[in-house]
Parts: C-alpha cells; structure tokens; sequence
C-alpha cells in the first residue's frame, strides 16, 4: 500500500535498491551487527548523558533576527521543493535519510524560542555535519533528473553548514561546550547509530531501498565489502566529533579572533544589535570569567 512512497526509485543505479543490495551482506550478519551497534548504542548514551552539561550562566533574551527570518524562509522553501520533487518522482522515502531530518532540526531551531532546550538540540546537530560533507565528496545526484533537482541538492547541504555558522554568530543559546569535552559528541553518535540501525534498516530491509547505505555499500565506499558497516561505525565514530570540533573551533577564531571578520569577544556572548555592542561585551566578558567558563571554546 505504500509502494507510491518509493516505486519510482531508480532500480539503475548500481546498489541503490533491489534484492542484490538487499543481500549484499547475510541476515544473520545484520542481526549480529545490530545487537554489536545496540549495545554500543546503549553504552554511548549512557556515558554521554552522565557527563553533558548545560551552562548555568546563558541569556535567554529574544534572539530574533532578520537572518533568522531569512534562513528560517529559505530553507524551508528548499525542504519543500525537496519534499514536492519526491512526490512527482514517487520517492518520498528519500526524505527519511539524515539529512533531511537534521534539516528539519535546523528549521526547529530557526523557529524556536530560547531555551535550555534549544542549545542540547543545536549542540547534538553540529555532531550531524558529516552530512553535508560526504554529500559533495560523493554527490548522489544520479537519481536526479532535472537540473532544479540536483541544484536542490547542492543548496540544502551548503544551507546546512551556513545555518549553524550563523546561529553561533548570534550566540546565546546556541553556543558549544568545550573542545576538550566530548560528552556531546558521544551521546550524538549513539542518536545517530540508533537512528540507522534501529530505524532505517527497519523501513529499509522490507522496501530493499538503500536507505543512507543501510544496506549495502555505495560504490564509491573506499570501505566497501561484507563488514563496510562495521568499518562505517568506527571511521564516522571519529569523522563526527572531529568535524563538530572543527567547525566550533573555526567558528571560534573567525567570529572572535580574525580581524576581517570578528563580531564579539566571545563565541558565546550574544550578538550585539547597533550601539550596544560595548555594553553587552562587558556583561558576557565578567560572566566568562566568572568561574563558570562552561561555554567557552579555548
């Protein structure tokens, strides 16, 4: 009943749906490896979650800003052609894959108010920038026919590094913990394994659609064979966090150290709007000091 949602996927593609993809690996092995990824799943969450914390000291003031507006407009645009390209096609299952969840996510915090809320989701979705990533190291644009699809394609997952970077320029709420702290990192990659192994294999194995490679591995997989998944667990275990680091420490010296492009003191503090900036530096600087210095990226 729900072949609509993904019989118009291309069946020439190589390792892209059929029974082939479907058997690349045994079913025993799929069990094996998941009950493996489960308990990696439970061991992470629980390491992680013990030891994240929040800033005690963050102002929770109107964030509302005319590039938030923008974004927020934008992007939600692009989802929807996204969305309205899938349904012509008849491959609304696409949507499911990472991608455009952790999209879904930053229109989430485009939206919403202030809140301790808003800074746990922008901190696990800076873990999920490897998306963007591999999709233009190995675009899969293939299935894309037309030109105004594959060009929805490039401007989702560039919109997807530019959001961030700006919600951090705004600052507030949407800061980061240390560098040295990995917490955020680990309770992420455990979201993000429950998230393939737990729910897209699910939806994958019965449709034989290879769902973010759930089922087999792409063609151009440098770690392809019968245990690329395991090997998929180990080098996106490192790729994650190591990009999430990265991209707050860049954030960090371009938004408070580079002369051309420095807009306040510190990544946290809150973007200043016209003429208060100095009183606004001077509040966020005696807070960083205070002892606290939770938020702060060395």
């Amino acid at each position: 009943m729900f072949e609509w949602a993904y019989d118009g996927v291309n069946a020439s593609i190589p390792r892209n749906v059929g029974p082939e993809c479907a058997n690349y690996i045994s079913l025993k092995q799929r069990i094996i490896e998941t009950v493996f990824a489960s308990v990696l799943i439970i061991y992470l969450l629980i390491w992680g979650y013990k030891r994240m914390k929040l800033p005690t000291k963050v102002s929770y003031e109107d964030h509302d800003r005319l590039g938030k507006r923008i974004l927020l407009i934008i992007m939600t645009l692009v989802l929807g052609i996204e969305i309205g390209f899938k349904f012509t096609s008849r491959t609304v299952v696409y949507i499911l894959n990472p991608c455009h969840i952790t999209t879904v996510v930053q229109l989430y915090l485009l939206a919403a108010d202030p809140s301790p809320t808003v800074t746990a989701i922008f901190r696990i979705h800076l873990n999920f920038l490897n998306g963007p990533l591999l999709a233009y190291l190995f675009p899969e644009t293939e299935s894309r026919r037309i030109f105004a699809d594959k060009a929805m394609y490039y401007i989702q997952h560039g919109l997807m590094v530019v959001i961030p970077y700006y919600l951090l320029r705004i600052g507030g709420v949407y800061n980061v913990e240390p560098l040295s702290d990995i917490s955020w990192s680990v309770f992420s990659y455990g979201l993000n394994l429950i998230y393939h192994f737990w729910i897209l294999q699910i939806i994958a194995l019965p449709i034989q659609v290879n769902l973010s490679h759930i089922l087999c591995a792409a063609m151009l997989d440098p770690f392809g064979g019968p245990y690329y998944r395991l090997w998929t667990i180990v080098h996106q275990g490192l790729l994650c966090p190591l990009l999430s680091k990265l991209f707050s420490y860049a954030s960090d010296f371009f938004l408070t150290k580079c002369q051309l492009t420095k807009v306040k003191p510190t990544l946290e503090c809150v973007l200043p709007k016209k003429n208060k900036f100095n009183e606004n530096a001077k509040s966020y600087e005696d807070a960083s000091t205070s002892g606290n210095g939770h938020t702060h990226v060395n």
